[in-house]
């Protein structure tokens, strides 16, 4: 790096110490009063109020989500999206640490403001609700919240420093078996029992998980199984959940799940009902380009950041969508122990603590740092578009 792009680099530091006490701030406030998906009214106000305050154009209610929201600073291209989650987890609160999510997008774009001034572009922060479970940014693809973006950051918080993530293409599927009642002791021979066919699918799951890819995952739930074991249950139900690392294998996967209880409801008789959820998570393209910025700019801050290995499973994430639309990374941001899981109480302790705000700030420049990698140098703006535009 040259003397004139440390100069810059180190304004755009400056200007998140600058703000760390109002960004500390919005961070434990949104973890003190959490909002489950879709409901999240309180945190969207007061990111929107600071980003208003720092002179960014906003729209409220986008793509039909009254707690989604656009605000942008700038008018040209390149167009660099900085994505926000701020939705908690029922009964453990901002576990998954969301409120450092949103605040880091909020911060990082503010201190890039001085960057869009000099060198052009645009930056964008999207409120992105509804990530636990719902698939906010799913529902928001489909309305084409994410159309026309040159890139598109989150940071996520995590036990590890990481540039990337292999998040998985992801699939829920509901499924229902139909049988007969009858007494299980004195006419079992008249009844068709529904939970001997859901038993049956799932050690045929369990069978078929031997044959599939080890980054590709399958794992269910029964949720009705009969009332009372003298009664040969009518009605069985499940959730499972389907995920691969890639999406042409998850189509190859569902159809071999599906066989499972259709196998199973061909033994037992019993009448088999389905439904593939509407929305789907998309496995993540992680832009190496993109992520390699990061990466350099987050190790400033004395942070070793890894690259996880290409069959590194992980969850799924609705920024899998998103990736497959734009150049993107879902980089991670240590805030914790890897002895703590996330989505854990103690988790949610580390998205309050010293060590969650540290991390929240350390990302916000890291990421503010790429956006300048990004709008000052037209030939880095353009490696990361060829590169995701090799990959379609």
């Amino acid at each position: 790096m040259n003397t004139k792009e440390d100069k810059l680099k180190q304004e755009v530091i400056n200007y998140i110490d600058s703000d760390r006490a109002l960004l500390t701030e919005i961070a434990l406030k949104i973890h003190a009063n959490p909002e489950l998906g879709l409901e999240e009214f309180k945190a969207s106000n007061w990111l929107n109020q600071y980003l208003t305050s720092k002179g960014f154009t906003i729209d409220r209610g986008i793509c039909k989500i009254p707690t989604a929201f656009r605000a942008t600073y700038g008018k040209n291209k390149p167009q660099i999206a900085l994505l926000a989650e701020y939705d908690a987890l029922p009964g453990v609160g901002h576990a998954c640490g969301h409120n450092l999510i949103c605040t880091i997008a909020v911060g990082a774009a503010a201190a890039s403001k001085q960057v869009v001034d000099r060198y052009g572009g645009s930056i964008i922060v999207i409120g992105t609700p509804a990530e636990e479970m719902l698939g906010g940014k799913v529902m928001m693809a489909k309305e084409g919240a994410f159309d026309d973006l040159d890139a598109a950051l989150i940071v996520h918080p995590d036990t590890i420093d990481m540039a990337t993530s292999n998040a998985l293409a992801c699939q829920n599927l509901m499924v229902e078996f139909y049988g007969k009642s009858a007494h299980a002791a004195a006419s079992p021979e008249r009844g068709i029992n529904a939970l001997e066919a859901m038993i049956m699918a799932f050690n045929g799951i369990n069978s078929l998980r031997q044959h599939i890819r080890s980054t590709a995952r399958i794992h269910g739930i029964i949720t009705d199984g009969g009332k009372v074991p003298n009664v040969v249950p009518d009605h069985s139900a499940a959730t499972f959940i389907v995920r691969a690392a890639d999406n042409s294998y998850l189509d190859e996967l569902e159809e071999k799940v599906l066989n499972c209880f259709v196998g199973a409801a061909t033994a037992t008789g019993a009448k088999l009902e389905y439904k593939w959820d509407e929305l789907r998570y998309a496995a993540m393209r992680s832009n190496m380009n993109l992520a390699h910025l990061y990466a350099d700019n987050m190790r400033k801050f004395g942070r070793e950041v890894y690259f996880p290995k290409p069959d590194a499973s992980t969850g799924s994430t609705d920024m899998g969508n998103v990736s497959q639309l734009t150049p993107s990374i879902h980089a991670m941001v240590a805030i914790a122990t890897k002895e703590i899981s996330i989505h854990s109480p103690e988790f949610a302790i580390a998205a309050a603590s010293e060590k969650g705000i540290c991390g929240m700030l350390d990302a916000a420049k890291a990421v503010a740092m790429t956006v300048f990698d990004l709008l000052s140098n037209s030939a880095t703006m353009r490696k990361v578009s060829e590169e995701f535009n090799q990959g379609k």
